[in-house]
């Protein structure tokens, strides 16, 4: 465990973490790095040291970004003008990479999108043994700076269903529909989770609550809904017929790790990264046990009809998407504007959203100041307003979709 906190701490500490920091935020917030940065990176890929899923993380982001002259320095370590030809900045960085990678690498450098097929392939191998890990942290890079598309959601997507274990390859028929519950998997550091109170509120509602989790990869450390259950002593499923028994009192819960060990494994390649790439918002859409309504949330508000858009093609029939929540969870906030955006296809295939805000007449009651500490009121408060978001949300997707 020492030996693993260590690594740890050198990985966020490296000069290639401090420059991945500055370009690998995204298309508009990405800042040219510091003559002296360049030269510190310079200096740790030269000792042979770095480690590869940071350089490939760091030039793929680069790449994207698009390179300054104060970082033209680091064409020394690659070649000669390699930032303008894909081919042989792919050479350089990547001399291990599979052949029938390639065509996919010079792609995603051009700035190209991947056609589902492609993004399939790159799953994977993204999800594979194979070596060049250079490759890796590459490609995610590229796809995390410039945004994925749809397209290429499906075709990861699909790739990690290949890695399913056995108990999760088969759907079954449960006598209420399944709700999922999802957040970000990193949790929270300055705010209580309510989660496996939803779950229970749901379930109240005559569904199966299923709430999705895992190990957490940065970049919070602190509690998240992994822990809380496992404190809670609760069941963690190892196959789909569970589902067939009894309810627990706060659902069952998905354990990423039982769910694909191969998405587990990307959990500490997720903490060298430094920045988070595509899994953050694609494992919570994951679908292996055939739930028919998505819960979730975004901190960023762009990202919240995205996020019902991939809910929808992962095969859920309608998706309730809370916008800044507490750190980003499912709990709400009561000082600071929030909201709830559902969406659901009904029967007809036909797609149709609405949205209730914090500001609605029939939340006022709920809306509290700013404060620096939380009393069990204060608590009490914020999920009774969670109880009473969520419910609306739930009546309108019923009226809907008719369950």
């Amino acid at each position: 465990m020492l030996h693993s906190n260590i690594s740890l701490q050198y990985h966020s500490e490296s000069a290639l973490a401090k420059g991945i920091r500055q370009v690998g935020i995204g298309k508009h917030g990405s800042k040219p790095l510091s003559a002296e940065l360049v030269e510190e990176c310079l200096r740790e890929l030269n000792s042979g040291h770095a480690d590869h899923l940071q350089k490939g993380t760091f030039f793929g982001a680069l790449k994207i970004k698009g390179i300054t002259d104060s970082e033209r320095p680091l064409e020394h370590y690659l070649g000669k003008d390699a930032f303008n030809n894909p081919v042989f900045f792919l050479n350089r960085l990547c001399p291990d990479l599979p052949p029938r990678l390639f065509p996919i690498g010079v792609k995603l450098l051009n700035g190209h999108h991947l056609q589902v097929s492609e993004a399939h392939q790159l799953g994977d191998f993204l999800l594979s043994d194979e070596p060049c890990e250079v490759f890796r942290g590459m490609a995610v890079s590229i796809l995390r700076v410039r945004y994925e598309t749809n397209d290429e959601y499906e075709g990861l997507s699909e790739a990690v269903k290949s890695t399913y274990t056995p108990g999760f390859q088969r759907l079954v028929k449960t006598k209420f529909p399944i709700v999922q519950l999802a957040e970000p998997f990193d949790g929270v550091e300055h705010s209580y989770m309510i989660t496996p109170l939803l779950a229970y509120f749901f379930q109240e509602r005559q569904y199966n609550a299923v709430t999705s989790l895992g190990r957490t990869a940065g970049p919070k450390y602190g509690l998240n809904s992994h822990d809380l259950y496992l404190y809670l002593g609760s069941w963690i499923l190892a196959d789909n017929h569970e589902l067939l028994e009894l309810n627990p009192t706060f659902g069952w819960v998905l354990d990423q790790k039982s769910l694909s060990p191969a998405l587990d494994k990307w959990v500490d390649r997720r903490r060298t990264m430094i920045k988070r790439p595509f899994l953050a918002t694609l494992e919570k859409v994951l679908n292996p046990c055939g739930a028919k309504i998505l819960v979730t949330s975004v901190f960023h508000i762009t990202y919240q009809m995205k996020m019902a858009e991939l809910a929808l093609m992962a095969g859920f029939d309608a998706v309730m998407v809370l916008k800044r929540g507490l750190e980003g969870t499912l709990a709400p906030a009561t000082s600071k504007a929030n909201g709830l955006l559902c969406a659901v296809r009904n029967a007809n295939g036909q797609l149709f959203f609405t949205r209730f805000e914090h500001d609605f007449p029939a939340f006022a009651s709920y809306k509290t100041e700013a404060k620096g500490k939380t009393s069990n009121a204060d608590f009490d408060n914020r999920v009774f307003y969670a109880q009473a978001l969520y419910m609306r949300g739930l009546d309108w997707i019923e009226s809907q979709i008719g369950y």
